[in-house]
């Protein structure tokens, strides 16, 4: 048995071993090093004294030192590479240094850090006690391990005889309710920096809207495809005048812009300053509110580039990795397989019901291909997403 004890500025081990003593008794003849638990290794320098008792007696040993607001436990007999402290405050127990199966747990955590560990008080970059916590918690009880076993053993048993109870499901039912109780909050830690970033982003298209008049075609363009690779993290570059071979007629086309996603493959994107055009028809033809010239137009052009693009094969992949080897990750080729297009243009807060889900048609209809955004529907799916990042 074994109890964590504070005495003045030591922190010290107390270790009752109930049943054969000696053997701790002739350790401490010598300096050999000996283990407790497979996690404290110590020899007679950390030996502090010895109570007898009616049965068996208690052995102290020192395993930290009270250093400001936090003990400083012994980096030998803890075996890390990395300085483990507590806050003096916390209440230590065993179960906060090994679990069943004699498992160190800081050992376990030293494995995975590169830096000294504090645990506790109000100094930065500290972990709190509420997450070491956790991160006991998702070491293997004792019933866990004896159920492991059993699922274990039965499932090659209940293949050949039919008695044999079913320890495999009882298991999985186990481990399956431990992991509802404790989830990821991976998203929340990200969770000021993600809002703070995109409402920089909302912040950022709205002036442009404003002032959409001081921009050329180009800057604008510029400007946009930032916003495109934060809004859209699949995509890890974007190439200007992508230029390539029409193998029909010999010409050169140009793509005002390429995106690369992570994978390598190629897709388009046509950016259009809005002007406050509709992106619709005011009038209707035949009951219809159609794509105005610019939306049909920039459909057509990517259209027409992705037909080109598939044409070109496995030649035209490798003249455009050569081409654009040194803005890609090291090993990275450019793919052409199928690309999908997408069109940013226009605004939608001044159309009427009707016009809204005529254009609701038009987008669904490309929707394979290519997809269509107004810089408005931009904006509100930003903020959908502020929403959300809230509630978490």
């Amino acid at each position: 048995m074994i109890e964590i004890i504070k005495r003045n500025t030591d922190l010290l081990l107390k270790y009752n071993a109930e049943i054969n003593p000696t053997w701790l008794d002739d350790k401490l003849k010598f300096s050999y090093s000996f283990n407790i638990k497979r996690t404290f290794r110590l020899n007679n320098t950390h030996f502090i004294e010895r109570i007898d008792h009616e049965e068996f007696p208690d052995y102290y040993f020192k395993i930290g030192q009270l250093e400001g607001e936090y003990y400083k436990l012994n980096q030998y007999i803890f075996q890390t590479k990395n300085w483990f402290f507590f806050h003096k405050e916390i209440d230590l127990y065993d179960y906060h240094f090994i679990v069943p199966s004699n498992i160190s747990i800081l050992k376990k955590i030293d494995t995975f850090a590169n830096e000294d560990i504090y645990i506790g008080g109000e100094r930065e970059n500290i972990m709190p006690m509420s997450e070491l916590s956790k991160i006991i918690s998702l070491f293997p009880n004792s019933y866990e391990l004896n159920l492991y076993r059993d699922a274990r053993v039965t499932s090659i048993l209940r293949d050949y005889f039919d008695t044999i109870p079913d320890k495999e499901t009882k298991y999985t039912e186990y481990v399956n309710n431990k992991s509802r109780s404790s989830y990821s909050k991976i998203r929340k830690s990200f969770q000021e920096s993600e809002i703070i970033k995109y409402n920089t982003i909302i912040d950022k298209l709205k002036d442009m809207l404003r002032n959409e008049t001081s921009y050329t075609e180009k800057q604008w363009q510029n400007e946009i495809i930032q916003i495109i690779l934060l809004i859209f993290p699949k995509y890890i570059a974007a190439f200007q005048e992508v230029q390539f071979r029409d193998i029909y007629s010999s010409k050169s086309r140009r793509l005002d812009y390429g995106l690369i996603d992570f994978m390598g493959n190629l897709d388009l994107i046509e950016i259009k300053i809005p002007f406050a055009k509709p992106i619709v028809s005011q009038t209707t033809y035949r009951d219809n509110h159609i794509p105005n010239r610019d939306l049909s137009g920039a459909i057509m052009q990517i259209e027409k580039y992705i037909y080109h693009l598939n044409k070109l094969g496995k030649k035209g992949e490798i003249e455009l990795t050569k081409k654009y080897q040194n803005e890609l990750p090291e090993g990275l080729q450019i793919r052409i397989t199928n690309p999908h297009g997408m069109i940013i243009m226009g605004r939608d807060t001044d159309l009427n019901a009707n016009q809204i889900g005529d254009f609701e048609i038009i987008k669904r209809k490309y929707k394979n291909v290519i997809d269509i955004f107004t810089y408005d529907e931009l904006i509100r799916r930003l903020d959908i997403v502020i929403q959300q990042l809230k509630k978490l």
